[in-house]
């Protein structure tokens, strides 16, 4: 660090970080010398006095004289308290005071000149590690930072539930940070499809990453959605040439983003010296003007350093010259920001000095007092919705005329969209004529318009993590992915956000939607039209899990699942769709399933098949064939995988003294053996013959019909298998 916040520049990055030490903008070429990152265009010069600039906004260039002394002294403040907080928490650590932290130092000038145009409150942030400044700068406090850091249950980021540095603000509109890289460009999106709804507002959707995070898919999914919407969305990429220890030479094409963003109609990108508050406050001035006005999606790539290492597990010096750590040091945007107030005599040399001591001693205090705060003691509430549920359930019950399953799922979707405009349905094939590749959401386009129900890009990461953002602003989306053997693309976002999305922020963030998922083989679909997902998905608190057997269910469930304030997990068996066995006669608009109360489809003495989705029939048959050799089977339809009625599982088990777990899905290590487990556990001693699974094989499901019935159960082997559980 430098000892004092008015050395002089230096270089913005050596060759390592991507950006050259030498390449300038002359004066005679429209600019004043000063660096810019390497790849800037003579062709588009900056405007007069802007230092290190190019890009397609219209940029009216300031300085010291434009604005009140007070304004520059305060944005002074911002960042000396940001810096003053990185190293208080550093020393905290050595202290053992703390577990971890990641440091903002060299970004503060990129972000608070940023921050002076944005609404904590009013403009949605999506933010990543290093943004304690621009959080800083719409309301976030020192002490929340140091709450966070000290994992205290006062942390508005979620009470010692997150690593610090995740931010999160429920009432700023910060919206609670995911580790995982990139996790946060395709919500942002989100959050801008919500605004574009409204056209009252001119809220900006603030969302930001690092130059490494441009390397994950999402970043240009976003990008992509957000300019063929036209989403305010303010893609903030801060470059500090290092992702962790890989320079961004090694990372990105050319060694900058930059040109990439010009792929993009209906983009507007700059990229600019983010060392320079001056410049920075006039960019980010015309970038948030172009936002407010509605003229489509910017994107800001902001050259900035990073003083310290990527974290506090990090050491740099393992892979970063000396002499380039000293000229980045050199680069200090608080120390340039300083010089320029000194200069035009807004501040001397010794208030500077001042204020610091001032803000550190502020800091010094404030960690104490926070140090003293309670510690949080609950880990294990808001993983789902606590509040009261105030549905009617099983009302009346099924008694119109029969319906297929497809079908059933078709007029539940129309009904909880005429019933809340909130409710949003969209996907891959989803809108217009086609109505899903199933038929699904056919007429919804027509009756419902084609801004409630729509086709979304091919990409299911961006399907289902708009939908995080949507749901996030107050909207239900009930989004489909086409099969559950597509679902993985999207698993960042199904795990890293959803699923832990309450659960992180303390109970402050939801994000309820529905995603829809056909699932299961028996149509001949091969390996990737054949999948089942449920144990895996199983396994990831915060997901509700549905999976019907029959017309009745996939339409009380669905209402519920739209109703619901969790995300659910929507399973549709395909081979049910519109097989005859499946059809029931069709329930009333509110006719509600609960989730966690398994079915009954035949009651029982002598065994008890335990099963969900297609193998309810093959269960089913099987009674049937036992009946006429006197033995009475029981048939559990659990319905709802998470959560899971044990205790209806249990009962039955305790009555007949012998089980079988049937499901189409892999034997090994599938949902059936969690079920296996608990009645094993909970039922020994009424047990007359070991549990038993039968289940799929343990190999991709094939495409040819011999080998499929090969792969997946058949009536026979359930029939096999529930007669040695008989004969024992």
């Amino acid at each position: 660090m430098p000892d004092s916040f008015l050395e002089n520049d230096a270089p913005l990055h050596d060759e390592q970080g991507g950006y050259t030490t030498n390449e300038l903008i002359a004066p005679e070429d429209g600019g004043d010398g000063a660096q810019v990152p390497a790849g800037t265009s003579a062709d588009a010069p900056a405007p007069a006095g802007l230092a290190g600039y190019e890009g397609d906004l219209d940029v009216t260039p300031v300085g010291p004289e434009d604005f009140e002394p007070e304004t520059l002294k305060a944005a002074l403040r911002t960042m000396m308290t940001s810096r003053k907080l990185d190293e208080k928490m550093l020393v905290l650590l050595k202290q053992g005071k703390g577990y971890f932290h990641i440091g903002a130092s060299g970004h503060e000038a990129a972000q608070v000149g940023l921050g002076f145009h944005l609404r904590g409150g009013y403009d949605w942030f999506c933010l990543y590690c290093r943004d304690l400044a621009l959080a800083l700068s719409v309301g976030y406090t020192a002490e929340n930072a140091l709450q966070a850091h000290f994992a205290k249950a006062g942390d508005p980021n979620g009470a010692g539930r997150q690593m610090p540095e995740h931010f999160g603000h429920r009432e700023l509109n910060i919206m609670t940070t995911s580790s995982s890289v990139g996790a946060q460009w395709v919500p942002g999106v989100g959050f801008g499809l919500a605004e574009l709804r409204d056209p009252e507002s001119d809220a900006v959707v603030y969302v930001s990453g690092g130059e490494g995070a441009t390397s994950q898919g999402a970043f240009h999914e976003a990008l992509n959605w957000a300019a063929r919407a036209q989403a305010p969305c303010l893609f903030h990429v801060q470059d500090n040439g290092y992702a962790i220890s890989v320079p961004v030479r090694e990372q990105t094409a050319g060694g900058s983003i930059y040109p990439m963003l010009g792929g993009y109609p209906g983009l507007t990108r700059a990229r600019y010296d983010g060392t320079d508050f001056f410049t920075v406050f006039a960019v980010g001035k015309a970038a948030v003007e172009h936002l407010r006005a509605g003229k489509g999606p910017v994107a800001l790539l902001a050259g900035v350093e990073r003083l310290l290492p990527h974290s506090s597990s990090d050491d740099h010096t393992k892979y970063r010259e000396a002499d380039d750590i000293a000229a980045m040091q050199q680069r200090d945007p608080i120390a340039k920001f300083a010089a320029r107030l000194v200069e035009a005599g807004v501040m001397t040399a010794d208030e500077v000095e001042a204020l610091r001591a001032e803000v550190a001693r502020e800091i010094d205090d404030l960690a104490k007092e926070v140090e003293q705060q309670p510690d949080p003691t609950e880990a294990t509430s808001h993983v789902y919705y606590e509040g009261p549920d105030e549905n009617e359930y099983e009302k009346d019950g099924p008694e119109g005329d029969l319906v297929v399953m497809v079908d059933a799922i078709n007029h539940a979707l129309d009904e909880e969209m005429a019933r809340d405009e909130r409710v949003l349905v969209y996907g891959e094939d989803v809108g217009g004529g086609k109505g899903g590749v199933f038929t699904a959401t056919r007429g919804l386009t027509a009756k419902h318009g084609a801004d409630r129900c729509f086709n979304s890009p091919l990409a299911e990461h961006s399907i289902i993590g708009s939908a995080v953002g949507l749901a996030a602003a107050g909207y239900k989306p009930v989004v489909e992915i086409q099969f559950g053997d597509y679902i993985w693309p999207g698993m960042q976002q199904l795990r890293n956000q959803v699923s832990s999305f309450r659960y992180r922020s303390n109970g402050t963030w939801a994000c309820p939607m529905v995603i829809r998922v056909p699932v299961g083989g028996y149509i001949h679909g091969g390996l990737c039209h054949s999948q089942n997902i449920e144990a895996i998905f199983g396994h990831m608190p915060g997901f509700r899990i549905v999976l019907p057997s029959n017309a009745a269910d996939a339409k009380g469930l669905l209402k519920t699942a739209i109703r619901s304030q969790d995300p659910v997990l929507f399973l549709e068996h395909k081979a049910l769709y519109r097989q005859g066995p499946a059809r029931s006669p069709e329930p009333h608009a509110d006719y509600l399933v609960p989730f966690g109360k398994a079915r009954l489809a035949r009651e029982g003495a002598d065994l008890t098949i335990v099963t969900w989705g297609a193998i309810v029939y093959k269960a089913l048959n099987v009674a049937k064939t036992l009946e006429r050799e006197g033995v009475s089977v029981e048939v559990v339809d659990i319905r709802s995988i998470l959560p899971l009625d044990s205790e209806t599982i249990l009962e039955s088990v305790r009555k007949t003294n012998r089980v079988l777990v049937a499901y189409e899905d892999y034997e090994f290590m599938g949902f059936g053996a969690e079920i296996a487990a608990q009645v094993a556990d909970a039922t020994f001693e009424h047990l007359d013959a070991p549990v038993k699974r039968v289940a799929g094989t343990f190999n991709p499901t094939p495409y040819a019909d011999p080998l499929e019935k090969i792969a997946l159960p058949q009536d026979e082997d359930v029939l096999r298998a529930a007669r040695e559980v008989l004969a024992y």
